[in-house]
C-alpha cells in the first residue's frame, strides 16, 4: 500500500543572511543578495547584514554602474538590509557611501551588530 505524499508548507521563518564575504568572494556577496532575494519573494522574514571586510560591497554595489547594482536596490528598497557593521564600515572606508545610500550603522556589540540580538529575535543566521 502507498502512502499518499503530503506536501510539506514551511511556516515564515525568520533569517539573518550576514555577508562576511570580501573583495576576492564576490559570489558569496552576490549569493547573500539572492537568497535574501529568494527567501523574501518565499514570503520569509529577512535582514541582511554587511559585516567585516563584506561591508566593501555596498560601495560596490551602490555603483549604478555595477552589474548587481538592480539587485541590491531591489533588496534594499524592499527594507532587507537590517544594517551594515559601524565598525567595519569605518574600518574599510565606507562609512560615507553607507550613510549616503541610506542604511542603518550598527554597532551595539562593541561597535558591530548585535548577533545575540538576531538569535533572540529569532533568526536563523547564514554566514556567507
Amino acid at each position: 500500500m502507498r502512502r499518499a505524499r503530503r506536501q510539506r508548507r514551511c511556516a515564515v521563518a525568520k533569517f539573518a543572511v550576514i555577508v562576511l564575504a570580501g573583495p576576492q568572494d564576490g559570489a558569496r556577496a552576490l549569493h547573500g543578495l539572492l537568497y535574501a532575494d529568494e527567501l523574501h519573494e518565499a514570503g520569509h522574514e529577512v535582514r541582511v547584514v554587511f559585516d567585516g571586510a563584506g561591508t566593501t560591497w555596498v560601495k560596490t554595489y551602490s555603483a549604478p554602474d555595477h552589474k548587481y547594482h538592480d539587485l541590491f536596490e531591489k533588496v534594499r528598497s524592499a527594507g532587507l538590509i537590517g544594517g551594515v557593521c559601524e565598525y567595519c564600515a569605518a574600518a574599510f572606508d565606507v562609512k560615507g557611501v553607507v550613510v549616503q545610500v541610506g542604511l542603518s550603522l550598527q554597532g551595539e556589540a562593541g561597535g558591530h551588530p548585535s548577533i545575540s540580538r538576531l538569535v533572540a529575535d529569532g533568526y536563523a543566521l547564514l554566514v556567507l
